[in-house]
């Protein structure tokens, strides 16, 4: 992968050459951070005159991450909003000798049993995994409804704790690994992930074809790859 930095009417732009035919234009969260993927034999000026052609909406874009609300870093105490499935709980945390635990029974809170002399991040580690379970759950089902329609096989999917991704995935391995971040999200968004990479084991670049079949599996994808990265959990760079 050949990514190139170009200076753009004061903005920093990362250029990107693939075997495409249009150019495709993206501002990602956290900073705001711009990509151009552009045709692998167009000249430098052209995607320069793109650029600038778009550079009112990149600064939009821009202004808007920066007001974006975020979360602070989480202590994991009583009355801090955590989030699952879309939903914003308020956390309740109960002292306990029992194995530590965590039940969302409540309509608003996620009760979270610990120890009393457990760490911020020993708790931290106990909502992952209860997290990390509650993927596990949700995941075998979409598979089975998507490979249908997409005509693929899945033979693994693998959870992890991603800075920059919210999916990736190796076509030749037929494997996908998923942001654990995406148990705090919407289950739609959690299917848009798997669909989004699984459409790659078709099309490896995010070509023309690519989006193509993507639009053909799930018309709606920007709704909610919007929702992701509007989100208050949106710390991530989207890479398309």
């Amino acid at each position: 992968m050949n990514i190139n930095k170009m200076k753009v009417c004061g903005l920093e732009v990362h250029t990107e050459r693939k075997q495409i035919k249009n150019m495709y234009l993206g501002v990602y969260p956290p900073e705001g951070k711009i990509r151009v993927a552009a045709p692998a034999k167009m000249d430098e000026e052209s995607i320069r005159l793109f650029i600038i052609s778009k550079t009112p909406w990149i600064k939009k874009q821009k202004i808007k991450f920066e007001q974006q609300q975020r979360q602070t870093k989480r202590e994991f105490v009583s009355g801090e909003s955590h989030y699952f499935l879309g939903r914003r709980y308020r956390l309740n945390v109960i002292f306990t000798d029992d194995k530590p635990r965590v039940d969302i029974k409540r309509k608003n809170y996620i009760d979270l049993y610990i120890k009393s002399n457990m760490t911020i991040k020993q708790r931290e580690n106990i909502i992952e995994k209860y997290y990390r379970a509650e993927l596990r759950k949700r995941i075998p089902l979409l598979l089975k409804k998507w490979e249908n329609i997409i005509g693929v096989t899945v033979n693994e999917v693998g959870i992890k704790k991603m800075k920059t991704k919210w999916g990736s995935c190796n076509p030749n391995s037929k494997r996908i690994w998923i942001n654990l971040e995406l148990a705090k999200t919407s289950i739609e968004c959690l299917e848009y992930i798997l669909v989004h990479e699984m459409t790659h084991f078709h099309e490896n670049s995010h070509s023309n074809r690519f989006f193509n079949l993507l639009n053909s599996y799930m018309p709606q994808w920007n709704k909610y790859r919007d929702e992701l990265n509007n989100s208050v959990l949106g710390f991530f760079h989207w890479k398309y």
